[in-house]
């Protein structure tokens, strides 16, 4: 009890002491929200600079497009027709830009190449089974009372001259690839190849001239074949050598649409330095291999032509189905 006394009255004194206090020192003081801190910084900041700053604020660039603005993307490109070997301009047309003006989409290239590396495989890979090795099936001993290992015939897996177990059998590798994806590869790797200045498109009839004195020569049967080869595997050197298009700056392949004597026989000879194709031929592996591609007006349309399904609608109207993109081909100075 006594010590419950002296806590109550020690309670009580306390309580006049805080009496006698004024209230500035007994309430605790409210602190500050930091929103209120920051929008008074801000204020002041804002009256000094008023104070200091020009009576005319400078003007703010307008980096940004107006809204209203309509965006035209870029519908037509323009595409330079050489004639062979002399590069001279023969005219400028435009191609559409979905043609030959596509982003380089390096995940559709992967799956076109793998697609058409899978359609060349042979599968005829082939191991004959216990079942197909020649000779008799009879067990070769009694399954118990010899003292050695169960054996069966002489064409199991573990004897030499067995059969395979688990061999290879012939087998079909090629895989499947949505048609316009493959398309949309086609006209991304030529768009690659245009990007880069590596695509050359030259006139109808592509062919390399020979000089008239070997081709008066070759007819009459005055060299050798040797000679004959070793003189064309030069000449064309020399050629692709003047261009910049041999060995040394990555190699070219030339693609026509048809069979050209004179080419075909001069890039078998210098092989080291390019390779003629005809368009049947040709894939989108071919399209990325060497540094650049020189092939005909004609083969590039028929090839934009045939590698465009993405672009063509299916919906028919009155019997007829939209074509693709327009602006392919049209001559602006020639």
């Amino acid at each position: 009890m006594a010590g419950k006394g002296l806590k109550s009255l020690s309670e009580a004194m306390r309580g006049l002491s805080l009496a006698s206090q004024p209230c500035s020192r007994i309430l605790p003081l409210a602190r500050p929200s930091p929103f209120l801190i920051s929008s008074s910084r801000r204020s002041i900041a804002t009256a000094e600079a008023s104070t200091f700053a020009p009576s005319t604020p400078a003007p703010v660039p307008n980096i940004t497009r107006s809204v209203t603005e309509p965006w035209q993307p870029t519908t037509e490109i323009p595409l330079t027709i050489y004639s062979f070997p002399s590069l001279e301009p023969r005219r400028l047309e435009t191609w559409s830009s979905k043609h030959l003006y596509l982003p380089l989409r390096r995940d559709i290239l992967h799956l076109a190449v793998v697609y058409e590396g899978d359609k060349t495989r042979q599968g005829t890979a082939l191991a004959k089974t216990r079942w197909e090795v020649h000779g008799s099936h009879k067990k070769l001993f009694k399954q118990k009372g010899t003292g050695r290992a169960r054996r069966g015939s002489k064409q199991s897996p573990l004897l030499r001259g067995g059969g395979k177990a688990h061999g290879p059998r012939p087998r079909d590798f090629s895989t499947k690839l949505n048609r316009k994806v493959y398309d949309l590869a086609w006209r991304t790797a030529l768009s690659y190849r245009y990007r880069r200045g590596e695509l050359i498109v030259t006139e109808d009839g592509l062919e390399l001239p020979l000089p008239d004195d070997f081709l008066q020569l070759a007819e009459v049967g005055a060299l050798a074949r040797e000679l004959e080869d070793g003189f064309v595997k030069k000449y064309v050197g020399e050629v692709l050598q003047g261009l910049e298009w041999g060995k040394e700056n990555g190699r070219t392949t030339f693609i026509t649409g048809d069979r050209r004597p004179n080419l075909f026989t001069g890039m078998e000879a210098a092989g080291e330095n390019g390779r003629a194709m005809l368009l049947e031929d040709v894939d989108v592996k071919d399209l990325l291999e060497t540094g650049r591609l020189v092939i005909e007006r004609s083969a590039l349309k028929e090839m934009i032509k045939e590698h465009q399904s993405d672009l063509v609608s299916n919906v028919v109207i009155n019997g007829k189905r939209a074509a693709g993109p327009a602006g392919s081909g049209k001559v602006l100075v020639g």
